[in-house]
């Protein structure tokens, strides 16, 4: 769109040699400098572009890119005017490039594009804040919380009684953050809601008895959360998620489900209360979780599959039910052969 305004302009060049070495290749070539990233079909010289999927090859073939991650299946596609950088690994070595081209898009930053504390925040006297931390205007931080070194607190947070927020965080706007402990380096993106009570109530003759949720919430360090999801607080204990781990929007994680470290967790998953997931574990949009599951380590749920049941360690299961996934997709073709009209049936 002409005229458009840059929303994120990158804060130096980089080296066409020092993109050799994060991709591991050699690079033999006269040096060149690279300012920007952009998608193939609207990259021009000095742009990075990067490709490693057959749908794209078109674009790839005709594209104006000052140079291209591209793994080694498409390499001979690559113009004559581009430079490619031939990995087995594209995307990931794009993704540090654009790190060190846009530092500042990470993470949310301060909407107000302030330094230190707002005098339209309003920060408690029992309040305790570390060194060089941003709290942008409308934010409000309760009593006797905790924040720590060099984090960033977004437009009308709320931070809650006895709350902890590790170093170096960042905190979307608009998050409510309540009976929670945060790490460090932990991103939470707007609208997210942690420390809100579970759904937990006794059906009862006379109606349903709402149980008090008396646990808290514990966040380790490494940990993005995406935009309005929620994770409610335990009942008892601690809902606990796992060092490294990444959740997509939207996800609901329930009352005292712990999950394990380095897991992804795409969009509009829903985890039931109590459930347990190990290590490693990936779970594909639009999946649910029932309650007082376990989900063993390094197991891989495909999206919009319905769990009922323990999965063991290292699995890959989908559908609804979910099962092993050879055992769904052989069914499924099953069913679709079943399906289809032969000439002599009536």
């Amino acid at each position: 769109m002409p005229g458009q305004v840059p929303f994120f302009i990158a804060d130096r060049s980089i080296a066409a040699s020092e993109i050799a070495t994060l991709a591991g290749v050699d690079f033999l070539s006269e040096d060149f400098a690279i300012s920007a990233g952009a998608a193939l079909e609207t990259a021009c010289a000095g742009d990075l572009s990067y490709m490693d999927n057959h749908k794209y090859l078109d674009a790839l073939k005709a594209t104006n890119a000052g140079a291209c991650l591209v793994s080694p299946r498409f390499s001979a596609f690559v113009p004559e005017n581009t430079f490619s950088f031939v990995t087995r690994e594209p995307y990931l070595v794009y993704s540090k490039v654009l790190a060190l081209l846009y530092p500042g898009a990470a993470a949310p930053s301060s909407v107000f594009e302030t330094t230190g504390i707002s005098t339209k925040a309003t920060v408690h006297s029992s309040a305790v804040i570390g060194r060089d931390v941003i709290i942008d205007p409308g934010a409000v931080i309760g009593p006797r919380s905790n924040i720590g070194d060099f984090t960033c607190i977004g437009a009308n947070v709320v931070v809650g009684p006895d709350v902890r927020i590790g170093r170096n965080c960042s905190i979307g706007a608009g998050a409510v953050l309540a009976h929670a402990t945060i790490g460090n380096n932990v991103i939470i993106h707007p609208g997210v809601s942690i420390g809100q009570d579970g759904f937990g109530f006794v059906p009862g003759a006379r109606g349903h008895v709402k149980a008090p949720q008396v646990g808290g919430v514990i966040i380790q360090d490494d940990i993005e959360i995406g935009a309005n999801t929620t994770i409610d607080r335990g009942s008892t204990r601690s809902t606990s998620i796992g060092e490294g781990t990444k959740i997509d929007n939207l996800v609901q994680i329930a009352h005292n489900v712990i999950v394990g470290k380095h897991c992804l967790i795409a969009a509009q998953v829903g985890i039931a209360g109590s459930a347990t997931l190990g290590d490693f574990v990936a779970i594909g949009g639009q999946t649910g979780i029932g309650p007082h599951l376990t989900i063993g380590d390094g197991a891989r749920i495909a999206g919009a599959s319905g769990v009922t049941r323990d999965i063991p360690r290292g699995e890959r299961w989908a559908g609804f039910p979910a099962r092993p996934s050879r055992k769904f997709f052989r069914q499924y073709k099953i069913l679709e052969m079943l399906a289809v009209k032969r000439p002599h049936d009536g």
